[in-house]
């Protein structure tokens, strides 16, 4: 069978898969079948341009095309993929209006053209059955709803080297293996493959990984077309500049219309990652991932971030209560619920950037027991009631100069920003200096100065930062949910705050015996601080349940939050609801 004739073939397979066109009699199909135009285009060409008249509209055959905008002020704008199967142009066919943004082919494309001319023949020819079909067409584009049953379509990742020294075999076999936890993955070579060849591979595999070199050849050019996702590979303490053909990549048609990602491949035995920014300086990419030779948890990493399956974990402020966070990471490590991001706020941020420095979970919490009973000096209270310095010597020691860039797991910091009256995410230079911002409460410890802002604890604001998380699991095409999972974990459950209803007037004797006894009759300056500064994050615990994919709440009320002596039963608390909560649970994506 020649190559138009396997075309035509696979026109009619698409038109009858399709849960819009499928609906048609066969003699309607066949007659719209031969009405449409079948043409072939590579990677990176141009089908459709914003503002030009709709004339036409697109049935994709193979391949995969991108919808994107050029805006004034952001500028290109990226949106979504059409898929085999899918149409993209039928709004401006049907209504006769100017197109709205440019189409792209992603990779090497087979489409069908249905032209203006054509589609007015058939609807005289069919003009029932057509005008349901078409509407129904609109309608799931309006809705941005699948127009094809689930069928088995391969996502390809082209993994391209740096540098002439890369060895880039050991990662490709790395990444095969973590992505066949998600489906069917292969390796394919490049050489003499033909486009056939790849459409048939899309249909048997879910996931295709070609492998490229640092030299300029065909097949490399090749591996970039077909490739949905390209995965640049370097060598940690190699040069940072770009080359001659990395450069010349990045003129080739459609590299902007592409996900790009940077893999820097370490020692198995390195201990810290190298700096993020002199890479990323020069390049476009998404994301710079970390990996260490050998080490099968990285690439899994690297895999659940590129197919959108990341687990992202929020640890919430809470005081003494925070050890909870403990029980439910051990548990997490026990049922194997893998994390890839973390981050948090208050003590929730002081445990987080432990665990993503990879301190061991007993280790966490001696630390933290040891720096939180660690006291405080009053000071004049011009700025705040204590002075401050005792913590932020403490995290200095506990972190040293380590910055967020140089974890080998994503952490941020959450912060309310005075100045600003908005969150400020943290996530990036000294990591002692983003907890301190975060577990500074307004009154209590001077606000921490950042670029000319005044940041304290983020509670005020939002003490569960779910959304940054949420951002930071969707990519720039679509930051939106279903892209990955976001767990949060709420320790600041409320508890009461108040004093008998005959009592008239706080008593500063009354407040002063609670210290000594366990019958809290009248609140102290600090927990009337906690609670002013904890409102925004009680306020809205309704959002943050909506917006995150798993709630955990350990019943931890009757602690007080300065019970750091009581940490291994709150741990515990921690893990056993964690437990009990997560075999109610669907599996999570790369849990083992």
């Amino acid at each position: 069978m020649n190559p138009s004739d396997q075309a035509a073939v696979r026109l009619l397979e698409t038109l009858r898969a399709s849960k819009v066109f499928g609906q048609l009699a066969e003699p309607v199909l066949l007659d719209l079948a031969a009405a449409l135009n079948l043409l072939s285009f590579e990677g990176g060409h141009q089908l459709l341009k914003e503002g030009e008249v709709a004339d036409s509209m697109i049935i994709v055959i193979s391949g995969r095309l991108r919808v994107s905008r050029q805006d004034p002020v952001a500028g290109l704008c990226l949106y979504n993929e059409v898929c085999p199967g899918e149409t993209v142009g039928e709004t401006g066919l049907l209504l006769q209006q100017r197109r709205f943004a440019d189409v792209t082919a992603v990779r090497d494309s087979t489409v069908a053209f249905l032209y203006r001319g054509a589609f007015e023949q058939l609807l005289q020819r069919h003009p029932v059955a057509l005008n349901r079909v078409f509407a129904q067409a609109l309608y799931h584009q309006l809705r941005h709803t699948p127009q094809v049953a689930e069928q088995r379509r391969a996502q390809t990742f082209a993994l391209i080297p740096l540098n002439a020294g890369v060895a880039t075999e050991e990662a490709c076999t790395a990444l095969v293996e973590a992505l066949q936890t998600f489906g069917k993955a292969l390796r394919v070579p490049m050489i003499q493959q033909a486009p056939e060849s790849f459409d048939a591979l899309e249909h048997q595999f879910d996931y295709l990984i070609f492998e490229g070199s640092a030299e300029d050849t065909a097949e490399t050019r090749r591996a970039f077309r077909q490739a949905d996702q390209v995965i640049f590979v370097a060598n940690a303490g190699d040069s940072r500049d770009p080359s001659e053909f990395e450069r010349a990549l990045a003129d080739e048609a459609g590299f902007a219309m592409k996900r790009k990602h940077l893999l820097l491949v370490h020692a198995s035995d390195a201990t810290v990652p190298d700096a993020p920014p002199p890479w990323l300086g020069p390049r476009d990419v998404e994301r710079l991932y970390p990996v260490r030779s050998g080490r099968d948890r990285d690439f899994a990493r690297l895999a659940r971030f590129l197919t959108s399956r990341a687990v992202g974990v929020v640890l919430g402020g809470g005081g003494a209560r925070g050890f909870s966070h403990l029980g439910v990471l051990q548990a997490f490590e026990e049922l194997g619920v893998p994390v890839d991001l973390i981050g948090g706020n208050s003590m929730g941020a002081l445990i987080g950037a432990q665990y993503a420095s990879a301190v061991p979970l007993d280790e966490i919490l001696e630390r933290t027991r040891r720096f939180a009973m660690g006291g405080e000096r009053p000071t004049l209270p011009l700025i705040s009631l204590l002075s401050g310095q005792r913590i932020s010597r403490d995290l200095r020691r506990m972190f040293g100069e380590q910055t967020i860039e140089q974890l080998w797991r994503p952490f941020f910091a959450a912060a309310c920003n005075l100045s600003r009256v908005e969150t400020t995410v943290l996530d990036s230079g000294p990591l002692w200096r983003a907890v301190l911002a975060s577990n500074s409460p307004a009154g209590l410890l001077p606000p921490v100065v950042h670029q000319g802002d005044l940041l304290v604890d983020g509670a005020i604001l939002d003490n569960v930062p779910i959304s940054p998380m949420r951002a930071r699991l969707g990519t720039p095409l679509e930051q939106r949910r279903g892209n990955g999972t976001v767990i949060a974990i709420d320790v600041d459950v409320g508890g009461a705050l108040g004093v008998a209803p005959e009592v008239q007037r706080l008593s500063v004797m009354k407040t002063l015996k609670s210290y000594f006894s366990d019958d809290q009759q009248s609140p102290s300056i600090g927990a009337i601080l906690y609670r002013a500064g904890h409102i925004g994050g009680l306020h809205q615990r309704s959002r943050t349940k909506a917006q995150a994919d798993h709630y955990l709440a350990p019943p931890v009320t009757e602690f007080p939050i300065m019970a750091y002596r009581r940490a291994e039963e709150i741990v515990e608390i921690g893990y056993r609801h964690a437990l009990q909560q997560i075999a109610e649970w669907p599996h999570l994506p790369g849990q083992v």
